[in-house]
């Protein structure tokens, strides 16, 4: 019988990938139905998704924070 044998890890992580940065109008155009009114208003509550404000007039948000918060919203249907 013979074993196999893996590579031990380094201690190197994976590489960090650079986030994507989108601008309120780019998230309207990624998720059907929600407008810059509803992400301002949502700002304003303190409510998902995450976002950031590099400049006084700028606001972003991560693309993959925005498929998170979207997954997170999933309803699961039950049969009957």
């Amino acid at each position: 019988m013979s074993a196999v044998v893996s590579a031990l890890r380094t201690g190197r992580s994976t590489p960090k990938r650079e986030p994507v940065w989108l601008s309120p109008e780019m998230v309207c155009e990624r998720v059907p139905g929600l407008t810059v009114e509803i992400l301002s208003d949502r700002r304003k509550k303190g409510l998902r998704p995450d976002w950031r404000k590099p400049s006084q007039k700028t606001v972003i948000y991560e693309q993959s924070e925005i498929d998170d918060w979207v997954e997170s919203t999933r309803h699961v249907g039950r049969a009957s």
